[in-house]
């Protein structure tokens, strides 16, 4: 008699296909921009793991066109009550889980109620939505702009959704104002300094010139440096947070000063990861970047001055 047997290096891979028709996604869906390919991409964090995802730039007043291309599992129908497209912005804190703003919000139905099968593809244009605020991905807090493509399914199944990142610039003209910064700093009867910056608003991709001047050293300095803090405050009230991040630091003298010196200080912004100053952002945090003087002595003392510098988002 014959004996039937089975293939065993087919049979899992049969079972994978059987089992991700029958509980795998009933489609897929991709967002994709027009031109795309030729901007600049920036790193977003997605999902709870903050895992990196690259989001295409767009400048604030620049339209968000594209296509959305869903997919049916093979050989299945899909029925729906009715797809739609949203463009959303977005304000996001990372401690409060579910604590989210939005600010922009417009809905799209794309699909009546019906059925799909195969492939149908869904154009978008929205050329006229305002956008008042740049992204940002912070430490405390998140501002994100995104699509979100939503197949709506009966009670008994899972709606369909998928989301899409997109990053906004906004262009900042000069600024028509904007002063030297000139301190004097010190410790009566040990050491005066007067430091000099020549602007106190910076484009982000600015060289800073400056210099210090030592008009009195009685105590022996071993260095000084310089950093570029940048300070993030969320929330309001009992629920205020605030975070210091040293975005570079560098040094500017080793070795002890004397009367009289100057020490010249250029420093270049543009390869350091800065943002625009952000004020009150729709009343729901702010980031200030600061140039922190710090000064050590021979028994490690330090000693420092800050000072607010205003950075601003220019056409390149």
């Amino acid at each position: 008699s014959t004996q039937s047997t089975w293939d065993t290096r087919r049979f899992p891979q049969a079972l994978n296909g059987m089992l991700s028709a029958l509980f795998g996604p009933a489609a897929t869906v991709s967002i994709e921009f027009n031109g795309a390919e030729a901007r600049k991409k920036v790193g977003v964090p997605k999902g709870s793991n903050k895992q990196i995802e690259l989001a295409p730039v767009y400048e604030a007043r620049e339209p968000i066109s594209g296509r959305v291309v869903v997919r049916t599992s093979r050989g299945k129908r899909v029925d729906h009550l009715g797809c739609k497209l949203e463009l959303l912005g977005r304000i996001e804190f990372y401690y409060e889980s579910g604590s989210r703003y939005e600010f922009v919000s417009i809905c799209r139905e794309v699909e009546p109620p019906g059925s799909m099968e195969g492939e149908k593809i869904f154009t978008f244009d929205f050329n006229s939505v305002e956008k008042p605020y740049e992204s940002y991905n912070g430490i405390n807090v998140k501002l994100r702009y995104f699509l979100r493509f939503t197949m709506m399914r009966s009670v008994m199944s899972s709606n369909i959704v998928k989301e899409q990142d997109f990053f906004v610039h906004i262009i900042q003209p000069e600024p028509e104002v904007n002063n030297v910064i000139k301190l004097e700093v010190g410790i009566e009867d040990c050491l005066h300094i007067e430091f000099e910056y020549n602007k106190s608003k910076y484009h982000l991709k600015d060289v800073i010139f400056g210099k210090i001047q030592f008009l009195l050293v009685r105590i022996k300095i071993k260095h000084m440096e310089l950093t570029i803090l940048r300070k993030e405050s969320t929330g309001t009230g009992s629920n205020l947070y605030n975070e210091s991040e040293t975005i570079t630091k560098f040094e500017v003298m080793d070795g002890a000063p004397v009367k009289g010196e100057v020490i010249p200080i250029r420093l270049f912004l543009s390869g350091f990861d800065l943002t625009p100053t952000y004020r009150s952002v729709n009343n729901k945090f702010t980031v200030k970047y600061f140039l922190n003087l710090v000064l050590v002595d021979e028994e490690d003392r330090r000693y420092f001055k800050q000072q607010e510098i205003n950075l601003w988002r220019k056409r390149l």
